[in-house]
């Protein structure tokens, strides 16, 4: 019997990719999908990528067939050996991705990084300092992607399921940072810079990216004329819709 036909693919990145002939590299089937929809803007620019995590050079080739050649495409790596890889708008730096000054080094040599991809190491120290050292790098309409973050639930990297201190739950503070606008306690909690610079985090398997955007607090707009005159549920109505929560959470954690 006959394997079934590879499937095609839904985007060129991905088609790049199976046709490539290069150097050596891996991706998740389902990366290219999510690259695609995030940084597909950026083809044909001068734009600028920091990749950490070179290994054997293989998507750094990938990049410059996908963005093309204005592209300028730094790479980042431990491994000296990987600085013999550099070429014509090919950068490589070689150092420790938990050295925070070393990545101080990298946001003086780039100060405007239009895609940050960080592909290292994957452990917590690691994706976390360099969050929190180049994020400021990334230009006010940037993108920053971290893939591999399944490793925030294993612990040879400082990871497990809801463990204080990995990437997934350092992130999840983000949300709250989003809709800071909306706090009713600013002595505790209240626009920041995460607040004002970025639009959106979209979290995937394995993937979280971050939009970066200049935003302000947002205005309710209305069009059209009223329909219907203003209702408000009885007291005794809402009484009952509380003691019906009061129940089902009692029934949930019966149940946990």
């Amino acid at each position: 019997m006959s394997s079934a036909p590879a499937p095609l693919p839904t985007n060129d990145l991905e088609r790049l990719f199976h046709e490539h002939q290069g150097r050596l590299m891996q991706k998740w089937a389902h990366y290219f999908g999510v690259y695609d929809e995030h940084v597909s803007r950026f083809r044909g620019t001068d734009v600028t990528i920091v990749e950490f995590g070179v290994n054997h050079g293989g998507s750094l080739q990938l990049w410059r067939k996908y963005f093309g050649p204005k592209a300028r495409i730094y790479g980042v790596d431990i491994n000296p050996h990987c600085k013999s890889l550099e070429e014509d708008g090919v950068e490589i730096f070689i150092g420790d991705q938990a050295d925070r000054g070393f990545l101080r080094s990298i946001a003086q040599r780039v100060p405007r990084i239009d895609i940050l991809i960080d592909d290292g190491g994957h452990t917590m120290a690691q994706q976390i300092a360099t969050f929190e050292e180049l994020f400021p790098c990334v230009a006010e309409r940037g993108v920053y992607l971290c893939e591999d973050t399944h490793t925030s639930y294993w612990r040879k990297y400082g990871g497990g399921l809801h463990r204080r201190g990995s990437f997934i739950e350092y992130s999840k503070r983000w949300i709250d940072a989003l809709n800071a606008w909306h706090s009713e306690d600013t002595a505790r909690f209240a626009p920041d810079d995460f607040t004002r610079t970025v639009r959106s985090v979209s979290y995937y398997d394995s993937m979280v990216v971050v939009h970066k955007a200049p935003m302000r607090k947002s205005e309710v707009l209305a069009a059209g004329s009223p329909a219907v005159a203003d209702w408000a549920p009885p007291p005794s109505a809402l009484k009952a819709t509380r003691r019906r929560l009061k129940q089902a959470l009692k029934g949930l954690v019966g149940k946990g």
